[in-house]
């Protein structure tokens, strides 16, 4: 399953193997993530679990370069 947006909620969702690929990791953390409250799964049907895109992009944080980290140069 791809991405897909909903009608009338602006979620983009996507299979978990989907957002694993995504983000270059194991389904198996996806599913650890749900697991922990990282990220909400929705059911689709009585084998299929989604996650939205748009909650996987809001977790990413940028890396800030190296001269610009927190606690100043060592």
């Amino acid at each position: 399953m791809s991405s897909s947006p909903s009608a009338n909620t602006g979620r983009r969702f996507e299979s978990i193997p989907s957002a694993a690929e995504y983000l270059g990791v194991a389904p198996k953390t996806i599913r650890r993530w749900i697991d922990d409250g990282r990220l909400t799964g929705f059911r689709a049907g009585p084998r299929i679990i989604v996650v939205d895109r748009n909650e996987i992009d809001a977790l990413l944080t940028p890396i800030p370069p190296a001269g610009q980290q927190h606690g100043g140069a060592r």
